[in-house]
């Protein structure tokens, strides 16, 4: 089984790229999906972050307040860093043991979505590193149309190793500027 890890910086294309190679048939794992699910309501971790950050990161209806967690440690490295030590090491034992799922499947290939791939030193799990990228006037546009302020876009940026690091360490570089159908093609080269 050849096993890939797909990342790049926010707004880059990462979901479209986790998309389309479900598309094809490829087994994915988002990272992000497994963030969001591990603070969902009674989960250990939304427990853990909330003694650490406090009681009002948690609504009254008892779920994650995401834009007062991302305010807290988006402009706060030190925050940061203590949110990443809660989420981390569950979000990457969990990709782990559905890498291990699939090998006992002996899928032909596999991807794990990884937006701090390179910032959580996990390249060594990988076969092969894809990087997604465009343009920064691109995912300015891209995060803009999501709803962020520039200081949301900003800090989300600067809490990132820039793209063009991230692109220098890949394997591959698929460049999501052009249409959808430009950007498959260039994942089937690279994932036949």
């Amino acid at each position: 089984m050849k096993v890939y890890g797909l990342t790049g910086s926010v707004g880059m294309g990462k979901s479209t790229s986790d998309k389309l190679l479900r598309d094809r048939g490829v087994a994915v794992v988002d990272t992000d999906i497994i963030a969001r699910q591990l603070v969902e309501p009674g989960q250990p971790a939304l427990a853990e972050i909330q003694a650490s950050f406090g009681s009002e990161i948690v609504s009254p209806e008892g779920r994650l307040r995401r834009d007062e967690l991302g305010r807290r440690v988006f402009g706060d490295a030190v925050a940061r860093a203590r949110l990443e030590g809660i989420l981390h090491p569950r979000i990457r034992a969990i990709w782990q043991a559905q890498i291990n799922e699939w090998r006992a499947q002996a899928m032909a290939r596999a991807a794990v979505v990884i937006p701090l791939l390179f910032e959580t030193n996990a390249q060594d799990q990988f076969d092969k590193i894809i990087c997604v990228a465009c343009t920064a006037g691109s995912q300015r546009r891209r995060l803009k149309e999501r709803g962020w302020s520039e200081e949301q876009i900003g800090q989300r940026i600067g809490a990132q190793w820039p793209t063009e690091k991230k692109m220098d360490l890949a394997h591959y570089v698929v460049w999501t500027e052009a249409g959808l159908d430009v950007h498959a093609a260039q994942l089937t080269r690279i994932m036949p």
